[in-house]
């Protein structure tokens, strides 16, 4: 009998429980556990295959009756904005994005606190405390980044450290073909804003200025108005069976 290597992952399989995406659905996950000096080697593979990470576990759909889940991907190379993406960039263009290690912060569970309870207030998040919320960033053995959107200007409220008002923060991991938004959220209040595409537009701006091909969105599930924004942004690929097909 061939015995494994104590490095190599092992994958386990969820219980079948109620889709949140799909009505009358019921969703299977395949995971493994990303820990030790080779999980960022291990989540770039994985993320390739279709994986996506929260907290230390990487995870993909495996649903015994349905395949509405497809992984996408931005080419981010490639992307020309639309009119209407070109708006939201301009009506943002008095926010700063800043970098910083994996660290909650009281200001960023206040305004994720907010976010869940306008946007997803029945949703399997709902209910994180701050504790949750931390273990959420900081519980990671890849390379991950808080990026923090506040607003500048001389109509913004400027405090000790020089920070202007926070808007919306990503959580985003750096790979080797790209970067992974991991969960991002924002002020809910500002819907003129269109937060949550202008975080993707500024992905797409960050991969490109390092040099990296990709950005990625995690899961399209056709069917799921939740989850329709993702397609708008051209040239994307969505793995399939065939592996990444081009979609434009």
């Amino acid at each position: 009998m061939t015995q494994q290597p104590a490095q190599s992952p092992q994958f386990f399989l969820t219980a079948p429980s109620p889709c949140p995406y799909l009505e009358g659905q019921f969703e299977r996950k395949v995971f493994t556990h990303l820990v030790g000096d080779k999980a960022p080697e291990l989540n770039d593979l994985l993320t390739q295959g279709g994986f996506r990470r929260s907290q230390n576990i990487a995870y993909r759909p495996a649903c015994e009756t349905c395949r509405a889940c497809v992984s996408v991907r931005i080419l981010a190379q490639e992307f020309q904005p639309t009119k209407n993406m070109k708006r939201i960039l301009r009506q943002n263009a008095d926010l700063i994005g800043t970098a910083h290690d994996a660290e909650p912060s009281t200001e960023q569970y206040t305004l994720f606190r907010s976010y869940l309870d306008a946007r997803h207030k029945k949703g399997g998040m709902s209910d994180m405390t701050v504790l949750d919320y931390a273990m959420m960033v900081e519980d990671t053995h890849v390379s991950t980044q808080v990026i923090e959107y506040r607003r500048r200007g001389p109509d913004s409220f400027i405090t000790g450290k020089g920070q202007g008002e926070l808007m919306a923060v990503a959580l985003t991991d750096t790979m080797g073909d790209g970067l992974s938004m991991v969960y991002s959220f924002f002020n809910p209040e500002l819907t003129d804003r269109s937060l949550g595409t202008f975080m993707i537009l500024d992905h797409i701006n960050r991969a490109v200025a390092a040099g990296l091909p990709h950005v990625y969105l995690g899961y399209w599930v056709n069917g799921s108005r939740k989850m329709a924004y993702k397609v708008r942004f051209k040239p994307q690929e969505h793995l399939g069976p065939q592996g990444w097909e081009r979609v434009d």
